[in-house]
């Protein structure tokens, strides 16, 4: 399906997707989660509704990475042990994806990086080093979630998964990454540490008292 607009195929109402990268989104009237194919627009499920949280993020939130303008235009709410952390879909200028952490007031911008090879979560034990880039990152921590909520567009299918490994990594200056284990094979994304600050956000939520 190449148009970026159509109707839900539960309730009917308008499905727009703003991204050409984007495979899947919500549909706002009744929260099912609506999958673009080859030919057209399919429901593959429904989404509970997210639970509060204290981030300013929201959907179509803009903001900077460097010299880059973004736009939020998705998330997925991870949670886990020891609370939850949201991974937000940024879309910058050119098109190109990308995602912002946002965990405890800790904010990290990545992107997929294609390795021909990556560890097992068996051989990404803490304190093991992998080079990557010319730069040589650290295990820092190791952490097991699922997915607890999506909303917006997102650049593959994803809603109803089990439990996965995460596993962080941190090179001696701000460079990140992570190791994702959501799927068969693992997937690598490379970024840097920054500062809320750094981000120059606009559209933010706003909460009773600021």
């Amino acid at each position: 399906m190449t148009e970026r607009s159509g109707s839900c195929p539960n309730c009917g109402a308008p499905i727009e997707y703003r991204w050409s990268s984007s495979v899947q989104t919500v549909c706002e009237h009744c929260q099912s989660v609506v999958v673009r194919t080859d030919v057209d627009l399919k429901k593959v499920g429904v989404v509970a509704d997210l639970p509060l949280d204290a981030s300013p993020i929201q959907l179509r939130t803009e903001g900077h990475y460097g010299d880059k303008h973004f736009v939020v235009a998705g998330r997925i709410l991870y949670e886990y042990e020891q609370g939850t952390w949201n991974e937000w879909h940024i879309v910058l200028d050119g098109g190109i994806d990308g995602w912002l952490s946002d965990a405890q007031n800790e904010f990290a911008v990545s992107f997929p990086v294609k390795m021909s090879k990556l560890p097992s979560p068996e051989q990404a034990t803490l304190g093991r080093s992998f080079a990557w880039n010319d730069t040589r990152f650290t295990v820092v921590s190791r952490t097991r979630a699922h997915y607890a909520g999506v909303e917006g567009e997102l650049p593959f299918e994803y809603w109803d998964k089990t439990d996965v490994t995460f596993i962080d990594l941190r090179s001696d200056r701000l460079d990140f990454a992570t190791l994702d284990y959501s799927d068969d094979a693992p997937v690598l994304y490379i970024g840097k540490a920054v500062d809320f600050d750094e981000l120059r956000l606009g559209n933010v939520r706003t909460f009773e008292g600021w």
